[in-house]
């Protein structure tokens, strides 16, 4: 069955950095756009960053432009988020999506993992 799974999430600094990744199986990994969902206490979920099938294109929510790098390894059929010079407001739960199509609005992209949790705090 479809599976996406989260990890990598954790407590780190101002300043620090992790890289969350989400394994996928149970669908053709290469014919879905897949990306990063958030959503922090209190908070409606908002999309991070997506990349198209190929990976020949990506989105980013202007909050982490410039920060985070989604990436994808069709070999290992995982998709990947560096996360770089972290701050307290992206404290959240990190879900990821797969969907067919990669628009910088995320509305295409369906959450299916159970999410991974990034503290961000001194």
């Amino acid at each position: 069955q479809l599976q996406l799974v989260e990890s990598g999430g954790g407590l780190v600094q101002p300043g620090g950095s992790l890289r969350l990744s989400c394994a996928a199986s149970g669908f053709t990994f290469d014919y879905y756009a897949v990306g990063w969902f958030r959503q922090a206490p209190g908070k409606e979920r908002e999309g991070v960053s997506c990349i198209s099938n190929s990976g020949g294109s990506a989105n980013y929510v202007d909050s982490v432009k410039g920060r985070f790098t989604i990436s994808r390894d069709s070999a290992n059929n995982t998709v990947y988020l560096q996360m770089n010079n972290l701050k307290p407001e992206d404290t959240a739960t990190y879900y990821c999506a797969k969907g067919p199509f990669c628009f910088s609005d995320f509305k295409y992209l369906e959450v299916w993992g159970r999410g991974t949790l990034v503290t961000v705090s001194s």
